[in-house]
């Protein structure tokens, strides 16, 4: 058993001291395993679970998954310091700096009386601190790890920035109209299908920034609507497989499904 004092309360020196312990041979088999890489995807889970909490509007789920978000990051902090390349106090250096420089307009003598004024200095001064030189390489900066709707609005957005984009709507829906057409031209056998189907994606991310939405939330809502009518399709089968069902019923089904969900939120 490891030498650990209980608290009532705990701060984050505790929670730091608490990963030194998991990682040594008295600690715990699983934690001394670990490495940043077969840990990568428990960073990512977590922060999806805390936007779930705030979509919920929960705060004591909100805080218990943020509490989570923080273990993944003093975790790796831990082995990164045992592999002597930086400590956790660096990280928390680091974002301090960054933030301080990042805010000219309130920790130095530039100005922001608004929102995109304060965005476009945040931008400014990160593209500085990147040595970004080149628009395309405030596009090249992007994360490629990021969910690719998410990944296709920052980079239209960066571009857009650039002053590369349409001036209004009606170009960006035409443009899906015509992406569209291609990719059923391409599963017809004219063209690749898997690149007809990024460029239509891609197109409909586009329009989507063009009506000030949200892809991957109007996606999650899509998914979700599709849930429930699945399920009135499901219950209105009555226990009968699906798929003995002829493409009559199921469409008839799934018509009744759309009018019940038209009859709440969807």
């Amino acid at each position: 058993m490891v030498d650990f004092q209980y608290m009532d309360h705990y701060d984050i020196q505790a929670l730091r001291e608490i990963m030194a312990l998991l990682r040594t041979p008295e600690g715990c088999p699983w934690d001394r395993e670990q490495t940043h890489e077969s840990i990568r995807r428990n960073m990512l889970e977590e922060a999806y679970e805390v936007a779930e909490a705030i979509d919920e509007k929960d705060a004591d789920h909100l805080k218990e998954e943020l509490g989570d978000v923080l273990l993944q990051v003093v975790f790796h902090a831990q082995l990164a310091q045992e592999e002597g390349l930086f400590t956790f106090d660096d990280v928390v250096d680091g974002v301090a700096k960054k933030m301080v420089f990042r805010h000219p307009h309130v920790f130095g003598q530039a100005h922001a009386d608004n929102c995109a004024q304060a965005l476009d200095t945040w931008d400014a001064q990160k593209r500085e601190e990147k040595d970004q030189r080149t628009a395309t390489d405030t596009l090249k900066a992007v994360a490629r790890s990021l969910p690719a709707l998410i990944r296709a609005e920052k980079v239209q957005s960066k571009a857009a920035k650039a002053g590369f984009d349409w001036p209004e709507a009606g170009p960006a829906l035409d443009k899906l109209s015509e992406e569209a057409e291609e990719l059923r031209r391409a599963a017809q056998g004219d063209g690749d299908p898997e690149e007809e189907l990024g460029d239509l994606l891609f197109a409909a991310v586009k329009a989507g920034r063009f009506l000030g939405l949200d892809s991957e939330q109007a996606l999650t809502r899509a998914c979700d609507k599709f849930i429930r009518r699945f399920q009135e399709v499901e219950e209105g089968a009555g226990g009968r497989p699906l798929g003995e069902l002829s493409l009559e019923e199921l469409e008839q089904l799934w018509a009744k499904a759309k009018e019940l969900s038209g009859q709440a939120p969807v």
